[in-house]
């Protein structure tokens, strides 16, 4: 049996020297400065293609990503169809996964393939996976055979799996070869195998994994050492159709720095490494910040109308709850005409409310996010964010009850707003941390709507609890 190896294309390196200002430190940090940007503008439009492509090809993949996002649509388009050839493959990685669909549906079949041609297998499956179907099946049939075998498997998993994210230049070499043997075949077949990798696997003659050997542990044993004594006791087979998410929080759990993927037969067909992982964490988080406000991944790059869209109905439903909230305060309508103060110190309780039920929310969201909360401590953690509500809630209710007595000289409405503090708190603290744990538990994202429902609560409590209490005794 032979060692199984995958080639990847090799990769120009940059011509180090060349220095070119885009390299350097901007005040914020990496990156292109709005000057750099500008100047490449004004050479697109003056038509310095010369001094154009020198600038462009001296510009790092996330440095080029950068320029095509913050360029004009037609700016763009321009870049990409004249000067396509300039830029490094890596960079339509780089990029916004919207943007880079509209950027390449502007270029033909051909360009495209080129493009993929020159790309690991799995930034290729990034890429080629948003791009229309048809536009799709037109690329791959323009590639080689190798590579679309590989994509076309890719695309056969569920989105968000596994089998998107791996990719299929891997080292896999038989469990009865020794130390010596691997190390003159990697030596040997230098051109043959991934640029990088940082394990190798051991198999057997049917491609199951029997372990994978970290390379430091590979190059430190005897040459005489046969592999099967050399692999890790813990081996991290992934199915191809898991969650790419779970997948982020085996590596971060574990400590990983790639691990081997498996088919429904558990065979060996490809790995994941540390650098997809990365990506993977930052898509999640990104995707749970944008979803706790209502809005989509790419809003920044989408068109106007698609953006008011998507956005339109999460606003639909706030104003719903507005409406109820204000159903509330129309209840109480003769008791604000008697008593003015109670409009203006109304605002206080909702917002305080809200504040305080955002922070256990976040806390919640997070906590299931990672995998931290389960039934054995959901309730522990409702608890302690109740407590956390009713502690936070005394203190303020003190400091905001001396104001409202002092401000409106009234002693008895500084312990109403008071003790309508302290109500709302308790509540924000318990719906804040519970909404989202019985969100999950009931199969939808908690990241969608708990803004939503804990704003509803916070409000009708707060305005409930303070014009009810300003009723009782204050008229």
């Amino acid at each position: 049996m032979e060692a199984e190896t995958t080639r990847r294309p090799e990769k120009e390196a940059p011509d180090k020297n060349i220095k070119d200002d885009t390299t350097e430190f901007n005040e914020s940090g990496y990156g292109l400065t709005d000057a750099e940007i500008l100047d490449i503008e004004d050479a697109l439009h003056s038509g310095y293609d010369d001094a154009l492509v020198h600038a462009i090809s001296d510009l790092g993949a996330a440095d080029a990503a950068e320029l095509l996002a913050k360029v004009t649509d037609e700016d763009r388009i321009k870049l990409i169809q004249d000067h396509a050839p300039a830029f490094n493959p890596e960079v339509f990685t780089e990029m916004d996964s919207g943007l880079c669909r509209d950027s390449l549906s502007a270029l033909s079949a051909d360009k495209v393939a080129a493009i993929i041609s020159e790309l690991d297998s799995d930034d290729a499956i990034t890429i080629i996976q948003n791009l229309e179907p048809a536009f799709q099946h037109e690329i791959i049939h323009k590639l080689s055979v190798n590579l679309r075998v590989a994509l076309q498997e890719g695309l056969s998993f569920p989105e968000e799996s596994a089998g998107r994210l791996m990719q299929r230049e891997f080292v896999a070499i038989p469990q009865f070869w020794t130390v010596g043997k691997t190390i003159d075949y990697l030596r040997a077949a230098t051109n043959d195998l991934p640029e990088e990798f940082f394990d190798v696997f051991v198999i057997t003659p049917s491609y199951h994994v029997v372990g994978e050997i970290p390379l430091n542990r590979l190059i430190r044993s005897m040459r005489s050492v046969k592999l099967e004594h050399l692999v890790l006791e813990d081996t991290h087979p992934i199915p191809a159709t898991m969650d790419q998410e779970h997948v982020a929080q085996l590596f971060r759990r574990e400590n990983l720095t790639s691990a081997p993927v498996i088919d429904e037969e558990e065979r060996l067909i490809g790995v994941i490494t540390i650098d997809d992982v990365v990506d993977v964490i930052d898509e999640e988080a990104q995707e749970d910040i944008l979803k706790l406000g209502g809005v989509g991944k790419g809003d920044l790059y989408h068109a106007v109308l698609l953006t008011t869209s998507s956005r339109f109905r999460w606003l639909f439903i706030n104003l719903l709850t507005a409406i109820l909230a204000s159903f509330v305060i129309g209840l109480f309508g003769a008791t604000i005409e008697q008593v003015v103060a109670l409009a203006i110190l109304m605002p206080i309780v909702a917002s305080m409310g809200g504040n305080a039920g955002t922070q256990a929310l976040t806390v919640a969201v997070r906590a299931l996010a990672m995998r931290e909360l389960s039934r054995s401590n959901a309730m522990r953690i409702i608890w302690k964010e109740t407590i956390v509500g009713t502690l936070n809630g005394t203190a303020f209710a003190t400091i905001m009850g001396i104001i409202a007595a002092l401000w409106f000289g009234n002693s008895i409405l500084g312990a109403v707003i008071a003790s309508a503090m302290v109500i709302n708190l308790i509540f924000a603290g318990l719906f804040g941390a519970g909404i989202p744990i019985i969100l999950h538990r009931m199969g939808s994202d908690p990241a969608i709507s708990s803004t939503v429902l804990l704003t509803t609560v916070t409000d009708v409590v707060g305005f409930l609890s303070f014009l009810g209490l300003a009723a009782i005794f204050l008229v």
